[in-house]
């Protein structure tokens, strides 16, 4: 065989094992990549955050172009979150919507850290988008409504809560926000009737009947408010701040004896006595 023969089938046996070499690394490194995911996952459900937190981050080292990381960082954020690591969270979330932008779970959870840091523009920012994607998103409705309500926006805010009712009319969440809603406009009556339904449908649910009680006093019918305010302490009788409202009640009515028994009560179930101090000086 002649030499130049002989060379070139040499060279072409080199690059034959450089591609095999080559071909063998990239499997190798696409099993890591998946292992690490996994162990990554198995971690967080161990509750082994930090490893989970460096697996993780080695994974998407490894490799950075992989169309999968979007969900990587959204399991990241998640990590970071429970590590309360919060701007850390957002920060992997933000690369992930990155990526893929239209994904409702990423931006809701972004929303949610936004909500934590009182950046109420961003958050809306987020619930907006997820309400183009799906408009009649539970999570983002509700809580875009409750910034409507921050900002004043009581038109908004009405708009998200009929929404949510028109496609789950038992939400008692969106039930709620629309009472409070209609209590903040002066709607009474419509308050009333919310709220009516609601204690209706929850008996056992003390919330319900203290909101009633407020919206009560604001109509200038205390007697209303301290039966139901009664009746919530039949339910829950070490709640303390039943006996605060009440003895606000009795005060505001000149029943002074009252008021003072109910807030000695309310002081003997946890309220500091400083904070009812002032309070006490006038029940005598």
């Amino acid at each position: 065989m002649q030499p130049e023969l002989i060379s070139m089938e040499n060279r072409m046996k080199q690059i034959v094992c450089y591609l095999m070499l080559l071909c063998a690394c990239m499997q190798l490194q696409a099993q890591t990549y998946d292992e690490l995911i996994t162990s990554a996952l198995d971690a967080a459900k161990k509750d082994s955050l930090r490893k989970s937190e460096t697996l993780f981050k080695q994974a998407l080292k490894m490799d950075p172009a992989n169309m999968r990381n979007a969900l990587l960082f959204t399991n990241l954020g998640t990590v970071q979150r429970r590590l309360g690591k919060i701007d850390d969270a957002i920060d992997s979330y933000t690369l992930s919507l990155n990526i893929t932008p239209y994904s409702v779970v990423t931006l809701l959870n972004r929303a949610s850290l936004y909500l934590e840091k009182n950046l109420f523009d961003r958050a809306y920012v987020d619930y907006c988008n997820v309400i183009d994607i799906d408009k009649t998103n539970k999570e983002a409705l509700l809580f875009r409504a409750y910034i409507y309500m921050q900002r004043r926006d009581y038109k908004g805010a009405r708009i998200d809560y009929n929404t949510l009712l028109q496609e789950e009319p038992g939400n008692n969440t969106a039930r709620l926000g629309r009472a409070i809603l209609n209590q903040k406009e002066l709607r009474y009556r419509e308050s009333l009737e919310d709220f009516n339904r609601l204690v209706s449908d929850n008996p056992k649910d003390v919330s319900y009947l203290k909101a009633r009680a407020t919206l009560a006093v604001e109509m200038n019918t205390p007697d209303l408010a301290l039966l139901d305010l009664e009746e919530a302490a039949k339910l829950v009788p070490d709640d303390a701040e039943i006996y605060v409202m009440c003895g606000e009640i009795y005060l505001s009515q000149k029943k002074k004896r009252e008021a003072y028994v109910a807030f000695e009560k309310a002081i003997e179930l946890g309220v500091p006595r400083p904070e009812l101090q002032d309070k006490l000086k006038a029940s005598k």
